[in-house]
């Protein structure tokens, strides 16, 4: 199965949201271990980078950028993402860009930890608990 994670999920594993950091972890370790190819949108690695850069420094920031390119295939975002996006019924157009390209590469569903946010999304979408537990 093929899962794309939003930006959310890889937060909290790098910063150890609790209590939300167990779940996320868990859909990690899945993609180590090979029982889930695992996407992130390609502004995930972009928004990765600054948010990182702020509170680790570029230095430190790097090698985890790199290790998360090493675990996780990317979702491109295209004109074709963005165009489905912008004619999405999804209310917000991050999210939508988020799931049209998590489609276009193929994803299954989509893990956040805001499922209400994707409602009108037109893909499966789990939050960590609930994929954990239904999803796969």
């Amino acid at each position: 199965m093929k899962v794309l994670l939003d930006t959310n999920v890889v937060l909290d594993v790098l910063l150890n949201r609790q209590p939300h950091v167990a779940d996320s972890a868990q859909i990690f370790r899945l993609v180590e271990q090979g029982h889930l190819t695992g996407l992130l949108c390609a502004t995930t690695i972009t928004t990765l980078d600054y948010l990182l850069t702020q509170s680790l420094g570029r230095a430190d920031s790097r090698p985890v950028l790199t290790r998360l390119l090493q675990l996780f295939d990317i979702a491109p975002v295209t004109r074709a993402v963005l165009e489905g996006a912008l004619r999405s019924a999804m209310p917000d157009f991050e999210d939508a860009v988020l799931v049209y390209a998590a489609r276009r590469a193929g994803a299954d569903a989509v893990i956040t930890r805001n499922p209400r946010d994707f409602a009108k999304a037109p893909c499966p979408v789990f939050d960590p608990r609930q994929f954990l537990a239904h999803g796969r």
